[in-house]
């Protein structure tokens, strides 16, 4: 029995099969073809595989940026970094943890059954994260192991339906559609780049995808060359400031360090390809397949994939994104060195993950100021959560290391000050009182649904109109 919960364990921690799973599902219930079904499933698969293949050559090009850039700039702080403190958490709470992530995701399904949020969060990896800080909590906060699940589980649920809710408004300004929503734990600062961006929107605001560019320049308008000649820059600046006695010693293994800088935008703008490249091919097969779990199963659901699905829909938001949402971090990093606080060093991964996001949402909801001004608050916010964020970690030996993204701090805060407040009662009622409230909005939508579908259709509605992205 113990083998076949780690096996089921294992799969569920793999996005590209559950993602694959709900492919073979949705297209069964639809009643297609052996062949179909089987076309579709491996697509979606070898997609996946592919979105993520392009994000491992990302992170892989992104990770000495970041030890460059404290080098260059002399700077020493916390990191903040999802892998490295997952991998302390789960030394101590790894069962919890596995256990929380796979219930959770049942009460996830059975929330979007039963409520008006129909989202089904299928990012696996970062829900497994979010799992694991959870586990630390509650097992933190004194429950047995049996409550540590239960109430854990049920957390994690809520964090799955609720997250994807927040950000759906700007979703549909991003898609035109209704069909597909966003499951990231950087949603609450992917929403607040929304809010932010729609604050700011002028009139007739003009898309990032718009862009003019002088007839020399036309190859600026190529996504791949633009990110490309972008990164270059960047990276050529950091390394000069790192110096070449540092990047030759330490990171390009002797190979000239000019080199070494391009080098590394170039892969980075392929990482960024390949990305793209698999968000079609998963877009295309996951959303039909998907038609049947919201027709037989959870009627009206909605997959919520990871961001990396809105790349396609604003690529110069993408770059426009991430380097509003890193300048945010620098910017935060510094009012800490002056505030005497600890420091927070920008997280490359996390601000080119939820900046690039938080680009593409601010752009539809804002045009470029949206993108500008709507990423830009994601950064400072990823920065000063996780320092809010760092004494209740601190507590249970952690301090050094941090979580990244914005729903990661807002969960473990609430969490986290409810137990240090009131402990264990205090944390009960916390997700009790969470999961009232989300009925009642249900039954408050639901109505209002139900009286906007009776009035009857008012000709030249006022309506905002998105600006439009390609």
């Amino acid at each position: 029995m113990t083998g076949f919960l780690d096996v089921l364990l294992d799969v569920f921690r793999q996005p590209a099969i559950i993602v694959a799973l709900i492919s073979l599902i949705g297209l069964s219930v639809q009643k297609k073809s052996f062949s179909d079904v089987l076309k579709g499933t491996v697509r979606t698969l070898v997609g996946f595989l592919v979105l993520a293949a392009g994000a491992g050559v990302v992170v892989g090009a992104l990770n000495p940026f970041g030890q460059m850039f404290e080098q260059a700039f002399n700077v020493q702080g916390v990191v903040p970094n999802n892998e490295a403190i997952v991998g302390q958490v789960l030394l101590e709470y790894g069962s919890a943890a596995a256990l929380i992530f796979f219930f959770g995701m049942v009460v996830n399904i059975f929330l979007a059954a039963t409520t008006r949020f129909k989202y089904i969060y299928l990012s696996g990896h970062v829900a497994f994260y979010m799992a694991a800080m959870i586990a630390v909590i509650m097992g933190v906060a004194g429950f047995d192991t049996w409550a540590v699940i239960l109430w854990g589980s049920i957390a994690q649920g809520l964090v799955m339906t609720l997250s994807p809710a927040i950000v759906q408004p700007f979703m549909r300004k991003v898609t035109g559609t209704d069909d597909v929503a966003l499951g990231h734990t950087g949603g609450a600062g992917i929403a607040l780049s929304g809010l932010v961006a729609t604050l700011v929107r002028g009139k007739n605001p003009k898309s990032t995808e718009d862009l003019v560019f002088p007839k020399g320049l036309g190859f600026l308008r190529d996504t791949t060359v633009i990110v490309a000649l972008s990164m270059a820059v960047i990276y050529v600046i950091v390394t000069l400031f790192a110096g070449p006695t540092y990047i030759e010693a330490e990171l390009s293994q002797g190979q000239n360090y000019i080199l070494y800088a391009l080098m590394q935008a170039a892969t980075f703008s392929a990482g960024v390809f390949i990305i793209l490249a698999g968000v079609r091919v998963v877009l295309a097969e996951i959303v039909p397949a998907f038609k049947g779990i919201s027709e037989r199963l959870v009627k009206g659901a909605k997959p919520a994939l990871d961001v990396p699905i809105v790349f396609t829909f604003a690529p110069n938001a993408v770059l426009i994104g991430f380097l509003s949402s890193f300048v945010g971090g620098i910017v935060g990093m510094v009012a800490m060195v002056f505030m005497g606080t600890a420091i927070i060093v920008p997280g490359v991964v996390a601000h080119f993950m939820t900046g690039a996001a938080s680009g593409v949402i601010g752009n539809a909801a804002g045009g470029r100021r949206g993108a500008v001004v709507g990423a830009f608050a994601n950064g400072i916010a990823i920065t000063f959560l996780p320092l809010l964020l760092l004494p209740v970690l601190g507590e249970i030996g952690f301090s050094n290391s941090t979580f990244s993204d914005s729903d990661y701090g807002i969960v473990g805060l609430f969490l986290g000050w409810l137990s240090v407040g009131g402990g264990q009662i205090a944390v009960i009622a916390g997700i009790v009182v969470s999961l009232v409230m989300m009925y009642v909005a249900s039954f408050i939508f639901r109505n209002r649904a139900a009286k906007k579908d009776a009035l009857p259709a008012e000709a030249g509605s006022a309506a905002e109109t998105p600006v439009t992205t390609r």
